[in-house]
């Protein structure tokens, strides 16, 4: 192991998947993953096979696509989940199995209803069949933050011997506070004999808002393995940062015996393409990816920072992926312009047919819009479902909002290839136009969001709108963006109606058996 590097474990597909709404289709997660390996992250934990079938196929699908970064799956210490796993990591150039079981007294008593040896047998057993699939092996003690010391050492020890090579510390539930967490892994790798033979890891929750404190406070402690993902998602309060630990460390080499070695100026790229995909915006007051992360307004901090940038900045922008230059297309730019700009940005097309589709979706929104900027690139392309059937598709919309009148909205859908019309009124022009759909959808599914952002500044700005449905307890996020706020609801409402139609229903990996 060398000690000077700290291996960044993003678990964005994965852990950040468990947020509710979150879920991904196959062709979403290759495209985040394409992204996480332009950024160098050294391992993407792409899914968890035995959830799914559709799970399966994506972390198969990840597994065949990545050639840069070790991709893993996640797997209980159990023999199906195992090679499920092992299954679906057979194409992969460099392929990780990550194995669990739970260790604290709660867990073990009231979830596992198993005595702490029967814990350590099956755990044993797990790491020595993933061992017949691959040699990379991942252990965690299943919230090791609330577990006895010595049975983590006693349990450790032995998955070592039995072929672990990376040991997981989790603060499942987010419980720890920094200098205990830290304590927590520096005496395990005191104390374990065989400690010197697997890198120690760690894998915090953001509940109480400490994940990469918590992190960070490990690293100090002897971990050289981080786990983390994209913008924080992650079930509950989210996971650890990826772009603020790696930042911290980077910024910190004063305090840090270790540094990363990713291409940090993919970072705001890839933080915008999972906003766009899952359908959580990013707060403008976010730590290196926020709108606001690099914005000075006071006075005192502008005339520092025209004097000399470090007064008030302690890393540069650029570095990050920020970009002075955010106007650099119009309705007269060509093509070859078109791709280049969207190659810097990190999004690439796998054919010329998507890049024509795409060009021509730019030249719509450039009639409507004299200035493109990147961010209205990062939506269009988010926008672009060409891999997503289509049972329901937008004919037309025509919505009255009156004064003193119901507003009310004529719509026709094309269905199944078949136009259809309603109409409809509501408490507004989009709740007329959900309703018209409703018409003829007849889903019944519930609405749990609808989120409007700008996307960018102006009147004639950009509007991208998430809905989020609950048909049956299955939910999906859709997506949707124009210039016109009304259109661009009903894009994201029949994003999501399509689907929950044509998409592989993936149960949550903590939902039962499976």
């Amino acid at each position: 192991m060398d000690s000077k590097k700290l291996i960044i474990f993003d678990t964005t597909l994965r852990d950040g998947e468990q947020s509710p709404g979150a879920s991904m289709t196959k062709d979403e997660k290759l495209h985040i993953a394409k992204s996480l390996e332009r950024m160098n992250v050294d391992i993407i934990e792409a899914g968890f096979p035995i959830a799914s079938p559709g799970d399966f196929d994506s972390v198969k699908a990840v597994a065949t696509a990545v050639t840069e970064s070790t991709v893993c799956g996640l797997a209980r210490a159990l023999d199906r989940d195992i090679d499920r796993a092992g299954e679906a990591l057979k194409p992969a150039k460099s392929g990780r199995i990550h194995t669990f079981i739970a260790t604290s007294p709660i867990h073990m008593e009231r979830k596992l209803r198993m005595k702490p040896d029967e814990v350590v047998e099956q755990a044993i057993a797990a790491v020595k069949r993933a061992s017949k699939y691959t040699d990379n092996i991942e252990f965690s003690p299943e919230d090791a933050g609330r577990s006895e010391l010595d049975f983590l050492c006693r349990i450790i020890e032995k998955v070592i011997d039995a072929g672990a090579t990376t040991i997981n510390i989790p603060d499942t539930v987010g419980y720890n506070i920094p200098h205990q967490f830290g304590e927590l892994v520096g005496n395990l790798i005191k104390n374990i004999p065989n400690s010197d033979k697997a890198v120690f890891s760690v894998h915090c929750h953001n509940d109480l808002g400490l994940a990469v404190s918590n992190s960070l406070s490990a690293v100090l402690n002897g971990a050289r393995q981080v786990e983390c993902t994209i913008n924080g998602l992650g079930e509950r309060a989210g996971n650890a940062s990826l772009e603020e630990v790696v930042m911290t460390v980077r910024t910190r080499q004063d305090v840090f015996p270790c540094d990363t070695s990713l291409d940090t100026t993919q970072i705001v790229s890839t933080s915008r393409l999972v906003s766009t995909i899952t359908g959580f915006p990013v707060q403008p007051n976010k730590a290196i990816v926020g709108a606001n992360a690099f914005a000075h307004e006071s006075g005192i901090h502008q005339d520092g920072v025209l004097k000399a940038r470090e007064t008030y900045e302690i890393m540069r922008a650029e570095d990050v992926g920020w970009s002075e230059n955010r106007m650099v297309l119009g309705k007269h730019s060509g093509r070859n312009a078109f791709r280049s700009r969207l190659t810097e940005l990190g999004m690439d097309f796998e054919s010329d047919e998507d890049l024509n589709r795409a060009f021509i979706a730019f030249k719509d929104l450039a009639d409507k819009k004299h200035e493109i900027f990147d961010e209205d690139l990062f939506a269009l392309v988010a926008d672009d479902d060409a891999h997503l059937e289509e049972k329901f598709k937008l004919v037309s919309l025509r919505v009255c909002s009156d004064t003193n009148k119901v507003p009310d909205a004529d719509l026709v859908l094309s269905i199944d290839g078949e136009e259809k019309s309603s109409n409809a009124g509501g408490g507004g022009p989009v709740d007329a136009a959900f309703q018209a759909i409703e018409v003829l959808a007849k889903s019944n599914t519930k609405l749990q969001l609808y989120s409007v952002n700008s996307i960018t500044s102006g009147t004639d700005a950009q509007g991208e709108v998430t809905v989020r449905l609950d048909k049956e307890g299955r939910i999906v996020n859709g997506h949707g963006a124009d210039t016109d706020i009304v259109i661009a609801s009903v894009k994201a409402y029949l994003n999501a109606l399509n689907k929950i139609h044509f998409t592989m229903d993936r149960q949550h990996p903590q939902h039962g058996q499976v």
